[in-house]
């Protein structure tokens, strides 16, 4: 006889406080639509405010005693059958994913697999040392570290990768012994109930893990400023992401920031272009562009500028753009009208600025928020594509004559999240891997994609506080302590 763990039943889509489904107290709610079928409404979800946030952490704050001194290979089974609760829905979590914010099939199916593998990671922690040993210099008596969780963190996550961004702040926050307060986007929030569920299901005590679904101003603003909130991991944009520095540090709070990218990728005369073709294609359209990572400059050097363009704009007609649900296509929509219409707005800027369009800058259907894949040349160095993020599918063909030049240009932005370079010249890879000011460095390969074993974060405007992922995840969510152990 074996055992079956029954998945929980969920009220459609409420908030989860205490171990409990519940509407939001306001009472409020919103319609999200899918932007592949706009009439086609996903769900409707709590709008939730400040007496939500309140009962939420309060339940965390009642959790965290007892998860804490959980052992942390109990928190870890946890999160192992969190992962196998993950493993069993891949396709539901990923098609839900595509209905509510447009993601192609294929790269949803791989977002939602991620997951899973990232708890597995994360749950390798518990076996890991807590701290060092060493001699106090006078006596020799023991003095030691030990790495304790913080309390109660508050994560703030973005729509464009609604199952991974959540498990890789929730996973090490959790594994470490924290609880958690988490505010899903707004345009995103299936995909995290799901999430949810899945930890429910493992077996997550009541009041571990709280999420609450609602604005930012409303839900956000509320957690960063509660007092028993210790610390604030905020993935978004940089004016909000300030914001949210600004106000916890005012308040002696822990942060850490994952805000956005305008991400070069350089193309030296030596490269294997068609691979390098194929990766500024990915880079840049991937998930309609909407990704900190996706690549919105590309500097190709003079001799090969020609042979790259010719390649790049046959790759951009060869694609296949359209329905996310089909697992053949590589490029679906924009998550909403008013996003469609900041980058569309953009791409008439720079249309008025002078740069030549190359390719796209028109929506592709009457219904769907789909744009073409957008290409411009002649884009001056100071001018809105070169200079600030647009997150769309939307990139930009720079000439460049030497590698000095390339460097120089590739950097002349306020961000710093990623870089790629296309060369077979080691002496070029060493300059660039010393001189690229970014905190993801890619050697031939496109400036999206991160393991989920290695630190992961932007420097410069693009990033703030310890870097997520990977062993660097302990910084942010524990606190260091000293502790001097002498005889009676």
């Amino acid at each position: 006889m074996s055992d079956t763990i029954v998945a929980p039943v969920r009220p459609a889509f409420a908030n989860f406080v205490g171990g409990e489904w519940a509407p939001s107290t306001t009472g409020r709610t919103y319609e999200k639509r899918n932007p592949a079928r706009p009439s086609e409404v996903v769900g409707e979800f709590p709008a939730s405010g400040a007496e939500d946030v309140e009962r939420a952490v309060a339940a965390a704050l009642g959790a965290f005693p007892a998860w804490s001194r959980t052992p942390a290979a109990g928190r870890a089974a946890v999160l192992l059958r969190t992962a196998e609760a993950i493993d069993a829905r891949v396709e539901e979590i990923a098609q839900d994913m595509t209905r509510e914010m447009g993601k192609p099939l294929r790269e949803a199916r791989l977002e939602a697999a991620r997951a899973a593998a990232i708890l597995r990671f994360a749950a390798g922690e518990a076996w890991r040392p807590v701290g060092e040993l060493y001699q106090q210099s006078a006596t020799g008596a023991p003095v030691y570290t030990v790495r304790r969780a913080l309390g109660v963190v508050a994560l703030i996550t973005p729509w464009n990768f609604p199952a991974a961004i959540p498990i890789w702040k929730l996973a090490p926050a959790l594994v470490y012994g924290n609880t958690v307060v988490i505010k899903l986007a707004q345009e995103a929030p299936l995909t995290g109930l799901h999430l949810a569920e899945c930890f429910e299901q493992a077996g997550l005590p009541g009041g571990v893990l709280n999420v609450v679904i609602g604005r930012g101003s409303e839900v956000g603003t509320p957690l960063v400023r509660h007092p028993d909130v210790r610390a604030i991991s905020f993935t978004g944009s940089v004016p909000v992401g300030h914001e949210v520095r600004d106000e916890a540090t005012r308040l002696g709070k822990r942060v850490q920031l994952e805000l956005g990218g305008h991400n070069p990728l350089i193309v030296m005369a030596d490269a294997k272009l068609e691979r390098a073709v194929e990766a500024a294609y990915a880079g840049a359209f991937w998930s309609a562009g909407q990704k900190c990572t996706a690549t919105r400059r590309i500097y190709v050097e003079d001799a090969v500028y020609e042979d790259f363009r010719a390649r790049f704009l046959d790759r951009i007609e060869r694609g296949k753009v359209g329905d996310p649900a089909d697992p053949e296509t590589e490029v679906g929509p924009i998550v909403n009208e008013r996003q469609l219409d900041e980058i569309t707005e953009a791409i008439e800027q720079s249309r008025r600025e002078g740069a030549t369009l190359l390719a796209g800058g028109e929506r592709l259907d009457e219904e769907a928020y789909l744009l073409a894949p957008t290409v411009f040349e002649g884009v001056a160095d100071d001018a809105l594509l070169s200079c600030e993020e647009v997150f769309g599918p939307v990139t930009s063909l720079y000439r460049f004559s030497t590698l000095d030049e390339a460097l120089e240009r590739a950097n002349a932005v306020r961000f710093g999240l990623s870089a790629s370079i296309f060369t077979t010249s080691l002496e070029t890879t060493q300059r660039f891997v010393n001189e690229l000011e970014a905190g993801l460095l890619h050697v031939n390969s496109q400036t999206a994609g991160a393991d989920i074993h290695v630190p992961f974060g932007g420097i410069k405007s693009s990033g703030f506080g310890p870097h997520e992922q990977g062993r660097a995840a302990i910084e942010f969510y524990t606190e260091l302590v000293t502790v001097y152990q002498d005889g009676p």
